[in-house]
């Protein structure tokens, strides 16, 4: 057997080892707050995450990727060396991967999109120094370690406290949920609607996104208008205690619904989106082992596509539950309401930030959302211990997946140079 088909099989392995760690921590984003909140088992989460996580990677997914996620380094110097990049690319899914297993291991919810970036600045360090690193796509990473987790959150506090107010608060909740709840389906349905469009149909203008968006919102409300109608017991069933009361469980029961939806969607945007940080390098190592040469762009085959969805989906069953429990359950308590308040704070925000160009991770987004939700009650409400623990995987992230990379690049350069 020769090396080149040694190496073909190496890199297709780390390719897939890479994909399973995205299953195993970052589905957690789509399903975590469900579980937390009882809208769904986890048994339930995991079956529904994996058709709609491979629908979105297989079907949806990029075919062609940038070599180098985010420009951080310049792949035509590598023109006269091309099994380096090869060797780099390599180096960098190994280490990402084994970073993010750790951190599901620990059920830490980190970046992968910054797992395989701070593994590859590695990489360029190693290879052209620091001028070789584009510093400033670095610092727009630092920036968004920030910005992600503070917008998800402002906007899930504003979210959760405009539901308590209109809904819990009001002299009828069940009057008060029948009015508000279309409203709210309209612009969920359209707001997911954009995510889809941004992550699996490019080249869409803006206006026409804009309108598939509201015609989708508009059906979803009225969908909705029609099931609520006989949904709740009529004001002369019941006495005002126990309408209150049968009307708050209701309200919970309806947003449960909302939530499985809004999981759904941003399970299969998360599919056709992250499915890249594994098959992107892959595909440019693919590349170099297959024509001699390096391109800034790689055309990604169908296979590669498909062992990507499969990976994240084994990942997710095997080690996914991990992370969710530390979404769902260990950072702040969760009812369906304070569940559908994270994840539709989050998809707003990564809705705003995509459209505007703004560097964000989906990962910290939402994290940043589930404490806005916690800080609605009080910061007593808050796992202060988990939150650090967090705060702190996410700032070594770049440093270790570049410090682990380096030394990878070394073995493997010295095992098949």
């Amino acid at each position: 057997m020769s090396i080149e088909v040694i190496l073909f099989a190496v890199v297709v392995a780390a390719g897939f080892y890479m994909a399973w760690s995205i299953g195993a921590n970052d589905v957690a984003n789509a399903m975590g707050t469900s579980v937390g909140s009882g809208a769904l088992t986890l048994r339930q989460a995991v079956v529904v995450a994996a058709v709609l996580e491979f629908s979105g990677a297989f079907f949806f997914g990029s075919h062609v990727s940038e070599t180098v996620q985010k420009g951080i380094i310049d792949v035509e110097s590598f023109a006269g060396e091309p099994m380096i990049l090869a060797y780099g690319m390599l180096a960098s899914l190994i280490a990402a991967g084994l970073w993010l297993q750790i951190a599901s291991y620990y059920g830490w919810p980190v970046s992968t999109t910054h797992t395989i970036i701070g593994a590859i600045v590695g990489f360029g360090l190693i290879y052209g120094g620091v001028d070789a690193v584009q510093w400033r796509e670095v610092a727009f990473i630092v920036l968004s370690w920030v910005v992600s987790p503070l917008s998800g959150g402002i906007l899930s506090f504003l979210i959760f406290t405009f539901l308590k107010n209109s809904i819990f608060y009001a002299p009828d909740p069940i009057a008060a949920c029948k009015k508000i709840t279309p409203l709210i389906v309209f612009v969920v349905v359209g707001v997911l609607t954009q995510i889809l469009i941004v992550n699996g149909l490019h080249g869409m203008t803006f206006p026409d996104a804009l309108l598939y968006s509201a015609i989708f919102g508009g059906i979803g409300s009225g969908i909705s208008w029609f099931l609520i109608k006989g949904m709740f017991l009529s004001e002369e069933e019941t006495n005002r205690t126990s309408k209150i009361q049968e009307g708050h469980s209701m309200v919970e029961q309806v947003f449960g619904y909302l939530q499985i939806m809004s999981a759904c969607l941003m399970a299969f945007a998360h599919g056709a989106n992250d499915v890249a940080n594994a098959i992107g390098p892959l595909a440019a190592a693919i590349a170099v082992l297959q024509s001699g040469t390096v391109s800034s762009e790689s055309l990604i085959p169908t296979w590669v596509l498909f062992m990507g969805g499969v990976g994240i989906v084994v990942g997710l069953a095997t080690w996914g539950w991990r992370v969710i429990e530390t979404i769902g359950k260990k950072i702040t308590e969760l009812t369906p309401t304070r569940g559908f308040a994270a994840e539709f704070g989050a998809a707003m925000t990564i809705v705003a930030a995509s459209t505007l160009g703004m560097p964000v991770s989906t990962t910290h987004t939402l994290v940043g959302s589930v404490i806005g939700v916690g800080m609605a009650r009080g910061i007593g409400a808050l796992n202060l211990g988990m939150t650090r623990d967090i705060f702190i995987s996410w700032v070594v992230t770049v440093p270790t997946g570049a410090v682990v990379t380096i030394f990878f690049f070394y073995v493997i350069k010295a095992i098949f140079d």
